[in-house]
């Protein structure tokens, strides 16, 4: 554009028309509009991600303990005097104890 046209008033445009800076304005806001949708639900996502890790280290911890009853439960401290107190069942003497033999001996 000549100097004589920019005396005149002719306005003088940027790298820019007017349709495209609409255009590119509109892009912005949608973009902030996406992220402002966006965002609520990533921290819904995140919330909910350590909602479920805290439950499984509950879970972890009770699977844990349940693990050790176990173990507890089935040693032979635990079984022999229960069987004694709640079947009356008693460990035999020497004297009771028969061997039979086994098949093909």
């Amino acid at each position: 554009m000549s100097v004589s046209a920019r005396r005149r008033g002719t306005p003088v445009r940027g790298w820019m028309g007017g349709l495209e800076a609409v255009a590119a304005l509109a892009v912005l806001l949608l973009s902030l509009g996406f992220v402002a949708w966006r965002q609520p639900r990533a921290l819904d996502a995140l919330a909910e991600l350590e909602r479920v890790r805290s439950r499984r280290a509950v879970l972890a911890a009770e699977r844990t303990d349940l693990e050790r009853r176990v173990q507890r439960l089935e040693s032979r401290g635990w079984v022999v005097p229960e069987a004694e107190r709640r079947l009356g069942l008693r460990t035999p003497r020497a004297e009771e104890i028969v061997i039979l033999p086994g098949e093909g001996s």
